[in-house]
């Protein structure tokens, strides 16, 4: 369960529509996740007229994010993404798919692009012990394996590894 205590720090993300749909689906996907406030602001603003503009609170995984809903400003980018720690492939394989649902689309090292825009990393935990081996021969391996990758193969990393 979530805890009751305000975050003080947490994400924000800006869309250009459907913010509210997008947290929606995003509580779909991952346990301990929901909407908890659609707020819209009832003044007119300078990215539209009052109630146009809405400010979500949402929850995913525990942990506090928000979004907007404000007419166009900046695309979403791979400067930015929200990455997800996986603990087997199953659950990676959940997720990837599911975030891919409506339109997502993959792009190349575990990352993908929702529907809405959004840049996602999907890896499993076990990477980053991998990659970290003292042994640079092995790190090397696991990190020539996952380049060749578009959604990350924990066996075949895992096999990288052990070479």
């Amino acid at each position: 369960m979530a805890s009751t205590a305000r975050a003080k720090i947490f994400t924000h993300l800006w869309y250009a529509k459907d913010a509210e749909e997008a947290a929606r689906f995003y509580a779909t996907i991952f346990p301990d996740s929901r909407v908890d406030h659609v707020t819209p602001l009832m003044v007119e603003s300078p990215s539209g007229p009052a109630g146009s503009v809405k400010v979500v609170d949402f929850t995913l995984l525990g942990q506090r994010f928000q979004a907007i809903t404000a007419g166009p400003h900046h695309d979403f980018n791979d400067a930015v993404s929200i990455v997800v720690l996986c603990d087997d492939q199953a659950e990676l394989d959940r997720y990837w798919n599911a975030l891919l649902t409506g339109g997502g689309r993959e792009q190349a090292c575990g990352w993908l692009i929702d529907r809405y825009g959004l840049r996602w990393q999907i890896v499993p935990a076990v990477l980053e012990t991998l990659m970290r081996d003292q042994d640079p021969v092995r790190s090397k391996r696991v990190s020539e394996a996952m380049l060749q990758m578009v959604k990350l193969d924990i066996a075949a990393l895992e096999a990288a590894h052990a070479g």
